[in-house]
């Protein structure tokens, strides 16, 4: 994946969470109400701006995310080896 300069984006796995959150059926409330569930603090608005890439996501963020949807980080980096 090539990054431009002018690239706005503060967080590259908005897209993976999209993807992902969509084939589990879930709308960015359910996420969010099941990831506070398990004890994180994370709103709908905080789904809704990781997903359009307006919101960093901190590492222990990325590793809740992974495990939640079972995927490894590579998965919600788009990194290919």
């Amino acid at each position: 994946m090539k990054l431009s300069v002018n690239d706005t984006r503060k967080n590259l796995i908005g897209k993976q969470i999209r993807e992902l959150r969509i084939a589990h059926k879930l709308t960015q409330y359910q996420l969010a109400a099941k990831l506070q569930l398990q004890g994180y603090n994370f709103s709908e608005l905080t789904i809704l701006r990781i997903e359009k890439g307006k919101r960093l996501v901190t590492d222990i963020e990325l590793k809740i995310l992974c495990t939640f949807f079972q995927v490894d980080p590579n998965t919600l980096l788009d990194f290919h080896l």
